[in-house]
């Protein structure tokens, strides 16, 4: 089949781009780089610019399927207008998207929208599943909410949405996982805040199998994209620390001390979402467990 990826030169774009290619799927992908166009191979690529609701409308000739992964990066510092780059970048992509699909002739029977689990609210406690409706009220719950709330307006077309919460993913290049790893091989390791707080992750394999298994499988709905075990920060960086044969010898982080030095972002390291994937039925996790996921990275 013929899908077209948004956001397909980043991390996780790229590893989707390269897995489905090799399962025989035809890609158009969207750029805001004239020049990027040509940038992958075996695809074809087209050029839209989401501010000025450009788009060339031959991306969606012979699609059936829309993976949506495009969005300003939530990993840099956030101040009023960038705050608003996040979101706006989501949003008005997503629209753009919709309104192509509402005005042309087109193919298109499945719209999949990258999310993330940073809509659940913080809680020790509580464990998550896709029918949980207490959602996180700081700024990544808005930005999440708002991002699927524009994925929704594509079943008034007759398309079927998917939104995937997506967990902490782990890749052996860039991304979470080298950043938290890299203190600890210069010695400086510490769990942040109170360690407590549990970070659900998946490895970036198994993201990309995900996101295959409800093209193939044509799905609807909302799906958490996570591991089967989730892990306190405190675990993860004693897991991380073992696996780089480095000691532990600082103690946590305080909040406060992160807080200074993130400002407002601060909240994706320190907040706590103990998600489940129990509702992807048939679906088999490669890495189930941490140790095995780093085992593999590392």
């Amino acid at each position: 089949m013929k899908i077209l990826i948004t956001g397909a030169t980043g991390l996780v774009g790229q590893h989707l781009v390269t897995h489905l290619l090799s399962e025989g799927h035809e890609i158009n992908f969207l750029t805001s780089r004239r020049k990027a166009i040509d940038s992958l191979p075996n695809c074809s690529g087209f050029y839209w610019d989401i501010e000025k609701q450009i788009i060339d409308t031959s991306c969606i000739d012979g699609v059936t399927k829309i993976i949506h992964l495009a969005g300003a990066s939530v990993s840099k510092r956030w101040n009023t207008s960038y705050k608003k780059e996040i979101i706006e970048s989501r949003v008005a992509s997503s629209k753009l998207l919709y309104q192509t699909l509402k005005n042309y002739t087109h193919e298109v029977t499945q719209f999949i929208c990258a999310s993330a689990i940073g809509i659940y609210k913080h809680s020790y406690s509580t464990v998550y599943n896709e029918d949980s409706r207490v959602f996180s009220e700081g700024f990544l719950g808005e930005v999440v909410q708002k991002w699927e709330a524009s994925a929704s307006v594509f079943s008034d077309i007759s398309v079927k949405v998917v939104k995937v919460r997506i967990g902490v993913v782990l890749t052996k290049k860039g991304g979470a996982l080298q950043k938290m790893k890299q203190p600890i091989t210069m010695g400086f390791g510490a769990s942040l805040g109170s360690g407590k707080q549990y970070m659900s992750w998946i490895h970036i394999e198994d993201l990309v199998k995900f996101f295959s298994f409800l093209i193939t499988k044509n799905k609807e709905g909302v799906f958490n994209a996570v591991a089967p075990n989730p892990v306190t920060n405190s675990e993860l960086t004693k897991i991380l620390a073992k696996k780089s044969k480095k000691p532990l010898l600082l103690p946590n982080i305080p909040k406060f001390i992160l807080k200074l030095l993130l400002g407002e972002m601060h909240e994706i390291v320190c907040e706590s979402q103990n998600v489940s994937s129990n509702k992807i039925k048939g679906f088999r996790f490669q890495y189930e467990k941490l140790d095995e996921a780093l085992t593999d990275l590392l």
